[in-house]
């Protein structure tokens, strides 16, 4: 029986070859992420060992009241790009609860990595802290090892001339509208995903017809026009569509309120319903209030020229299996 890739909790998990198990976050799966996980899965290789990979859903601070953290990817775009990683990568998926939030740290160390995922190998960040009040730290986990008979070590991320990759580095290019950093440290186009829904009509009424995105939840760039790649989403994984123009903001010119639309080129469908995939490429304009429809309109026009000539030689990620990114 093949073991799916996506497992959640650690207790659905087929025991049986030990584990090499790595835990974190693991937000945005960005370039010190990758090189974290392709050092575990050579270790992996040499130690006969199965690479697994174990987060948490949802974030710990949205759990314990500390409010909503805005995502560079939700959960099924990090496991879908943890899977790239490594071809035999197992992602656990485990429920944070309160429950799991006030287990103490030998609890944690014996129910979830030791029995449940029969670690031998367990990797984690250096600032790594678990269990209830956060109590566990690398040393404990450690000594715990050596009587679960499990090794704990942590993996410093990667960096660069500006310091370390990490995903707060990464929401703050985001919210300062640098997607070129961004884009540099993700490996990809920052992208925010979400399902279309019925709008005014508006778009369509003056000749541009847009996708008006629900639900997001991943980290926002400052309200403005961008140029864009769009992929559909479904239960099969994701398929380019087109490229666009998406518009993220308050609509000022009609008071419209907030919004997160797209128009895509060369697009007659319908994609109500759908859910679709937007990489940020690049910030056209920010925010503007217009006098009329007919000044808005004519901007518009100019912000998708702009769009195409700015995509024009985006190609889709080989890894991505037939979508943008």
């Amino acid at each position: 029986m093949v073991q799916p890739r996506r497992i959640d909790g650690a207790r659905s998990f087929a025991r049986g070859k030990p584990s090499l198990v790595a835990i974190g976050n693991f937000d945005g799966v960005h370039l010190g992420h990758r090189a974290v996980l392709e050092r575990a899965e050579r270790a992996a290789h040499e130690k006969g060992l199965a690479l697994v990979v174990l987060t948490f859903h949802p974030h710990p601070s949205e759990v314990l009241g500390r409010g909503r953290l805005a995502v560079l990817t939700p959960i099924e775009r990090k496991v879908e790009l943890l899977c790239r990683v490594a071809p035999e990568l197992q992602v656990v998926v485990e429920p944070f609860t309160m429950e799991l939030a006030s287990m103490s740290p030998k609890a944690f160390a014996e129910e979830l990595l030791a029995r449940d995922l029969s670690a031998r190998v367990v990797v984690v960040g250096q600032n790594f802290r678990f269990g209830k009040d956060r109590a566990g730290d690398l040393h404990l986990l450690e000594e715990l090892g050596k009587s679960l008979a499990f090794e704990a070590r942590a993996e410093p991320l990667a960096g660069d001339q500006d310091g370390t990759f990490s995903s707060s580095r990464i929401r703050a290019c985001i919210a300062e509208g640098d997607l070129e950093a961004a884009r540099r440290l993700l490996g990809r186009p920052h992208s925010l995903s979400g399902r279309v829904i019925r709008g005014d009509g508006r778009g369509r009424k003056i000749g541009v017809p847009t996708a008006n995105l629900d639900g997001v939840l991943e980290a926002l760039p400052p309200y403005g026009v961008y140029a864009c790649l769009v992929d559909r989403i479904d239960d099969r994984g994701a398929v380019r569509v087109s490229t666009g123009v998406a518009n993220i903001g308050e609509r000022p010119t009609f008071g419209a309120g907030f919004s997160v639309e797209v128009h895509l080129h060369d697009f007659d469908g319908d994609l109500y319903g759908e859910r679709l995939r937007v990489h940020l490429v690049e910030r056209i304009r920010p925010e503007m209030k217009f006098d009329g429809v007919e000044a808005l309109v004519a901007r518009i026009r100019a912000d998708i020229e702009t769009a195409r000539r700015t995509t024009e030689h985006e190609k889709p990620d080989p890894a991505a299996l037939g979508a943008w990114s």
